[in-house]
């Protein structure tokens, strides 16, 4: 679990906030997985957004809380969480009921959103090109502004992780966005991790078992993504189109990816004119 010690945090005042409270972004992936299982939990919680659209996440007060500059981050009576896996493993071992974890499977669940986190860098480069319309690369003067602002330290030592960060989007401003090779790469690792995950629905309505857990949550919000920017989930994956729609379903769910008409208009469009250049998601990864 990553967890931030008091000399990685320059704000101070989260030391003092009581309760749980969640800074996120209404469109950031694991900010909507983190809030489904609030959701599940019935846990009360206080709301802090931090508008990534504005640029929030680079301020000297956020970077000051999340060395990183990513949302979510929990913090619970002054203690600091960041990363949401390990958030929702802390909702789940403080708040246990309703159990998101099956008995005895422990282990198991760590080393399934392990490699479910693997696959974010993918999922982000597939979303920036084919979920958010009119992403950029960042512009050099926020990266070199991204480098400088926080304690850069994570545990007290220096962050391997924002480097990750750093390369992922120099890569960007050099390709001038995301290449085609990035989202073939990216669409064949989801591809062999969704067929096994298919397999798994063949006996049980959910991943791991008869309920809902917190990887259903955690595959749910990658699903949904996929689905929306054009990856063909029902023709290649029949199980998990039905238990993606099921979980649609349910509010806690949906609220959570709930999106403003306007901007549904403006994805539909973008999808509109990929397509006729023969670079939908679809094509360029040769489903």
């Amino acid at each position: 679990m990553v967890m931030l010690k008091k000399e990685d945090i320059l704000t101070r005042e989260v030391f003092d906030w009581k309760g749980v409270h969640l800074l996120h972004f209404a469109g950031s992936s694991c900010s909507q997985k983190t809030r489904i299982v609030l959701n599940l939990k019935g846990i009360d919680w206080i709301s802090r957004p931090v508008n990534l659209v504005a640029r929030e996440n680079y301020s000297d007060w956020f970077m000051g809380i999340n060395p990183r500059g990513l949302v979510p981050v929990l913090v619970h009576d002054g203690q600091v969480i960041i990363e949401s896996n390990d958030i929702i493993a802390h909702i789940e071992e403080r708040f246990p009921e309703p159990a998101l974890v099956p008995a005895g499977r422990a282990d198991e669940m760590k080393a399934l959103l392990n490699a479910e986190d693997d696959l974010h860098l993918d999922l982000r480069a597939i979303c920036f090109r084919y979920f958010f319309p009119g992403v950029k690369p960042r512009p050099l003067e926020l990266q070199k502004q991204y480098e400088e602002l926080g304690s850069g330290t994570v545990g007290g030592e220096p962050d391997p992780h924002k480097q990750k960060e750093i390369a992922f989007h120099t890569e960007m401003i050099e390709h001038g966005g995301i290449s085609d090779v990035r989202i073939r790469l990216a669409s064949s690792r989801f591809d062999d991790a969704l067929t096994q995950f298919d397999s798994r629905l063949a006996d049980s309505p959910f991943l791991m078992g008869s309920e809902i857990s917190l990887l259903d949550v955690a595959w749910y919000i990658y699903c949904h993504r996929l689905v929306i920017s054009g990856y063909p989930l029902g023709e290649k994956h029949s199980r998990l189109g039905e238990w993606l729609e099921g979980l649609n379903a349910r509010p806690e769910f949906r609220r959570e990816v709930a999106e403003p008409p306007p901007l549904i208009s403006m994805r539909e469009a973008m999808h509109a004119e990929q397509e006729a250049q023969g670079a939908s998601l679809a094509q360029v990864a040769g489903f």
